[in-house]
């Protein structure tokens, strides 16, 4: 048989191929001599086939069958042979396939071979690919290698024992000593690799070493062998910064330790190269997440004030990400680099100008309001369709926190119905009608601004939907001339009627906008004098529309007209003041952007027996949509545990169909099973003490057991507690835990022990729920979670259907 072709030469005429179709048959060529080789045993050409079969698994072509070939070229005693064998046992292998076991004993032959290169390539595999089985078996070799003279293979074991240790985490004690040795190390990879292993007791008693090596680097002169770009070994900086960041969290004596080095890499470090911003940003990271001084953390945020003057986008967009992190608890030094923010929002790279927009919003407070709010507006002209949405809605919010008029709030929302009306959502609308109706003196003013607004154009839905209704309650201001604000504006009431007809025929009118439209003519048959026979005719020819809403309307006032006309007056008279909803607690504090002031809301005590109006934003219909927000309390503090508690009254059979939210809330009686807590008798029986508890939810390191009472009260009752706890290396803030059950049943939650859910199993959030199920029916539940980690917000829905027979029969 001819000796199969070289590697070099089956590259070259790869790439001689003009088309995929070429190329895969040059491959399916050379895959079926290589298959023929293996299969006759051909140990002199078997390198060489297995490199080939490498390179083609490299393309995106299979090469499984090669597996056990890798095997064979590990055993062997050449140096070239079991090179290419390991380096094909990383790249085909993994710990999924039982193959993989088979080379443990070669490996630790090699671990023990009398040539470190060989000694090398065993650490190498294992470290990479090896599983929890082999790295349990091998430990022990990787240790005795990680205790070695040889700086070479110290450094290769130490990478191989960070692997060991991520996958047998009850290893990691077998390796905690040498890594105080390893810092020691004058060889940099060795140092950089003992700040892998993550055992924080341990590690914070090796702070000051890890600050003087930190220290040493920063002053250390030139060293050709480890400088890059000027700076001394930046990749072992930056994995001592991670390190110091997690030791010094929550830690007030490994913090006081590292202010100053981190205040000297601060200001020693060199910004003209991207090394050393990466530097910057690794101490910004660290500086914000231990409890550094104040003067330090304005030092770090003023290195990120210079990293928006970058010419790099990518560190342009690191620093508002960062800022935007930090704005809450540094707000005013975040203040200071307002101008530059701003100025990012005419970037043209549109992650820059996201992040820019979503940092402006969180700058905004009464001081700058007006300058902020003019910034805004002016970036809604000119910014793209997918920026609008968001922007309106912050601008929305911002106005209605920090307005510093009603004429300046009514002013900035109709220049966004005006700029971006197509893109606000849904509840504008109501709310700025509610707002109009609020400001009394302002309703001469508002309605003339509307009718001008829509003069000729009715493109932007929301803003000719507000201006319908206002035109119809205050119609008769308008053509009075009643206005002081500005100079009023002579109309006449044919010509009121002849704008709201415009808005009825018009083919941009939705069917919402064209009933505001006929609501409005009818309101104006009241306020009106010499048009409502006028306004009689219109309503009568709508009568007969096609569109049923519209029809109904209609035919609904036309009634008005014939039979009740008596009673129209009363019916269709100026809608009073709206009032908002307040909270349930006697004081709330209300937090804003750098102020806090405590705002003092009357509340008035419910009925015996009955929810207050205010609680229906507490009926949550958990599986009715995305549009509906969930208001069950998280932490403590803001609601006493007394008080704790919502009933969720949740419809259908876990397949529900959301309510709106405006929807006017019932009076509910309370069900007794949410008393049972105020009973003198015991709680609990003894039936739920064989009750198994059940893992409810485990992903991403959350993990939710339920365990279950029976009320003594009440035997249709059943209590369920919930524990949280948390296996990550970051606590989980902010966490909600939600639930819905089907209409059969009745839910009540308590309030939670807490919002924090401690990393390392340290600790657990318990919250306790009670279920209603008077029909003994099995028990289903659908539970919702929100919670931010690592920087991000979380949210997941999962359901649960493996409740023991015994908590609901």
């Amino acid at each position: 048989m001819p000796a199969p072709i070289r590697l070099r030469e089956l590259i070259r005429t790869i790439r001689t191929a003009r088309t995929q179709a070429e190329e895969r048959e040059m491959i399916q060529k050379e895959c079926a001599a290589i298959r023929s080789s293996f299969r006759e045993e051909d140990n002199t050409y078997r390198c060489r086939n297995v490199a080939k079969l490498l390179y083609m698994h490299m393309l995106g072509y299979p090469a499984h069958f090669g597996q056990l070939e890798c095997l064979k070229l590990i055993a062997s005693q050449k140096f070239t042979d079991k090179r290419i064998g390991y380096l094909g046992a990383m790249l085909l292998l993994d710990e999924r396939q039982d193959v993989h076991l088979l080379m443990t004993n070669c490996i630790k032959n090699d671990l023990n071979h009398s040539t470190q290169y060989v000694q090398g390539l065993a650490l190498c595999t294992l470290g990479c690919m090896g599983s929890s089985e082999m790295c349990r078996d091998l430990a022990g070799e990787v240790e005795k290698l990680l205790k070695t003279s040889n700086s070479y293979l110290r450094k290769k074991a130490a990478l191989c024992a960070v692997h060991v240790i991520r996958k047998v985490p009850e290893l990691m004690e077998m390796f905690l000593p040498a890594t105080k040795n390893l810092l020691n190390e004058k060889n940099h990879g060795n140092t950089q690799d003992s700040t892998c292993p993550d055992m924080l007791a341990h590690f914070r008693k090796l702070v000051p070493q890890l600050v003087r090596i930190l220290k040493n680097l920063i002053m250390s002169g030139y060293s050709p062998e480890h400088d890059v770009s000027g700076i001394s070994d930046p990749f072992l900086q930056v994995r001592i910064l991670r390190l110091l960041r997690i030791l010094g969290r929550n830690d007030d004596d490994s913090s006081e330790a590292m202010n100053d080095i981190l205040a000297q890499v601060a200001t020693n470090t060199e910004t003209s190269k991207n090394v050393g911003n990466a530097i910057l940003y690794e101490t910004v990271l660290t500086i914000m997440d231990i409890k550094s001084e104040s003067g330090l953390r304005v030092l770090a945020i003023n290195i990120l004030g210079r990293f928006l003057l970058n010419n790099d986008k990518n560190i342009r967009y690191v620093a508002l990400t960062s800022l935007l992190k930090t704005v809450q608890t540094d707000h005013n030094a975040v203040q200071r680099h307002r101008s530059t923010i701003v100025d990012c929002l005419k970037d043209l790279d549109v992650s820059i100008k996201r992040r820019a927009m979503e940092l402006s919003f969180a700058l905004v407070n009464g001081n700058n309001v007006r300058g902020m709010m003019k910034e805004l507006l002016y970036f809604l002209d000119s910014c793209e369709p997918e920026f609008k949405a968001d922007c309106a809605s912050g601008i929305f919010l911002a106005a209605e926190k920090y307005a510093p008029s009603k004429r300046w709030h009514i002013d900035t929302i109709m220049r966004v119905l005006t700029t971006a009306g197509s893109y606000v959502r849904d509840d504008a609308v109501p709310n700025l009608i509610q707002l109009i109706t609020n400001s009394v003196e302002m309703h001469a003013y508002t309605v003339q601004r509307l009718y001008k607004a829509i003069l000729g154009d009715y493109s932007q839905q929301p803003l000719v939907q507000v201006a319908s209704w206002c035109i119809g309650e205050y119609g008769d201001l308008l053509v009075s001339g009643q206005c002081e604000e500005e100079e009023p504006i002579q109309v006449t009431e044919d010509e009121v009627l002849d704008i709201l007809e415009s808005v009825l025929i018009s083919n941009m009118s939705a069917s919402v906008t064209r009933g505001y439209a006929l609501t409005a003519i009818m309101k104006l048959s009241t306020r009106f004098t010499c048009t409502v026979n006028r306004i009689k005719k219109v309503v009568s020819i709508y009568g007969s529309s096609i569109d049923v809403e519209l029809q109904q309307r209609a035919v609904e006032y036309n009634a008005l007209f014939k039979k009740y006309d008596h009673m129209r007056p009363a019916l269709l008279e100026r809608m009073p003041v709206m009032e908002k909803a307040t909270t349930n607690g006697p004081t709330e504090i209300v937090q804003t952007n750098g102020e806090t002031e405590p705002a003092v809301l009357e509340t008035k005590p419910p009925p015996s027996g009955l929810q207050p109006a205010s609680q229906a934003n507490d009926l949550l219909d958990l599986l009715g949509g995305s549009d509906i927000t969930p208001v069950i309390p998280t932490a403590p503090t803001s609601k006493p545990a007394s008080a704790g508690g919502e009933l969720l009254d949740l419809l259908g059979d876990l397949n529900l169909t959301g309510s709106p939210v405006s929807a006017p809330a019932p009076q509910i009686a309370q069900p007794s099973f949410l008393l049972d807590g105020l009973s003198s008798q015991p709680l609990f029986n003894d039936i739920a003490a064989g009750i198994p508890s059940i893992t409810a939810y485990n992903k991403n390191g959350l993990k939710i057991d339920f365990t279950f009472e029976r009320s003594n009260t009440n035997p249709s009752v059943t209590v369920i507690t919930i524990q949280a706890s948390n296996s990550t290396e970051l606590d989980m803030t902010d966490f909600v835990f939600q639930a819905a059950v089907p209409k059969t049943f009745q839910l009540q939650l308590l309030s939670p022990s807490s919002s924090v859910i401690p990393a390392f199993n340290s600790g657990t959030i318990t919250q306790v729920i009670k279920v209603l199920n008077p029909q003994k029916q099995q028990l289903r539940m659908r539970i919702k979670l929100t919670y931010n980690h690592k920087g991000s917000a979380m949210q997941d829905l999962a359901e649960v259907n493996n409740f023991p027979p015994q908590s609901w029969q």
